[in-house]
């Protein structure tokens, strides 16, 4: 079994979980029957547990959207839709590894989905250039979106990137351009769209995933218009410090929470206690339902009327004063 990751704020759940396994060990080297103690430590871990993730601050938030076990893009195509088939290349340059795309099944019905994919090893990382797509990625999913467009086909887009590739040859292919193209063209699509943040999602290189009919986030998830690091580089020239990275993760309100409130997303999909790295199961069958109910509630209206309304969803965000 795996070693599991625990970040800082949640060592006293690692030291419980501890000794729970080196109880356990006893018990399975000895004849000692040690249940009772196991169990009460359990609960106890169970209890704790709840009790952290209840009052975490936003930079504690942060680091949890980007826990290296937490669920990616493709650990949800596998635990809630069927029959997936990707596609790939933007049919102008290249192959973008960055985002995974393809046909699949939704509880039976056909969908797109479009997603950041990280990669989960250095040899992912590397190939998947840390879920920063170059403008070809974005450029992809624009082909597959038009293309599920023409098939009448709902789109589904999971979001998980600390941006787009910021990197000369990527600036260079028009990284801006592609970025706009798709909000341009997400906001004319005639199908249903939902997005999700799955994770950390980051600058324009998320919004590129983002013009939808429905915005959801996971509950431990962040979508800013920029880094934590970089907001507190810019404003108080100290990105290093956790006092800094606190005070900008609080600022920019950037958890689930904050965004519903100020009507940035459409809901919050829950995740169990302990974040979705602890439990990838529970936690995809918690978006596999709000994705067919936001899919079923989207079908039912008539293109024009799911564009116009998309197009009012976006205008109303924010405040204009003089």
């Amino acid at each position: 079994m795996a070693k599991k990751t625990f970040l800082d704020f949640e060592q006293p759940i690692a030291e419980l979980e501890t000794k729970i396994e080196e109880l356990r060990y006893v018990q399975t080297e000895s004849a000692v029957d040690i249940s009772d103690e196991i169990d009460q430590l359990s609960k106890k871990s169970q209890q704790l547990t709840k009790d952290i993730y209840s009052d975490l601050t936003p930079w504690q938030i942060t680091k949890i959207a980007r826990h290296p076990e937490r669920p990616y893009t493709l650990d949800y195509l596998g635990e809630i839709f069927t029959d997936f088939i990707e596609l790939h290349g933007d049919r102008l340059f290249r192959e973008d590894a960055a985002i995974m795309a393809g046909w699949a099944r939704l509880d039976g019905e056909t969908v797109m989905v479009i997603g950041h994919e990280r990669g989960r090893d250095t040899k992912e990382n590397l190939k998947r250039n840390f879920g920063m797509p170059h403008p070809e990625g974005y450029r992809k999913a624009l082909r597959l979106m038009k293309l599920a467009e023409k098939f009448q086909v709902p789109v589904i887009t999971f979001i998980d990137t600390p941006g787009a590739w910021p990197g000369l040859g990527a600036e260079e292919r028009g990284q801006s351009e592609a970025i706009a193209r798709n909000l341009l063209e997400m906001s004319n699509l005639q199908v249903p769209i939902v997005a999700t943040v799955i994770g950390e999602g980051g600058s324009g290189g998320a919004l590129a995933l983002g013009v939808a009919d429905r915005v959801l986030m996971l509950e431990h998830s962040v979508y800013s218009t920029i880094s934590v690091e970089g907001c507190a580089a810019i404003l108080w020239k100290d990105s290093k410090s956790p006092e800094m990275r606190e005070k900008a993760a609080t600022a920019l309100r950037i958890t689930s929470n904050d965004l519903l409130a100020l009507r940035i997303i459409d809901e919050v999909v829950k995740e169990p206690d302990g974040g979705a790295h602890s439990d990838h199961t529970t936690t995809a069958k918690s978006l596999r339902d709000a994705l067919i109910r936001n899919i079923e509630e989207l079908r039912r209206l008539k293109p024009d009327k799911l564009v116009r309304r998309r197009r009012e969803k976006f205008l109303r965000m924010g405040q204009f004063t003089e």
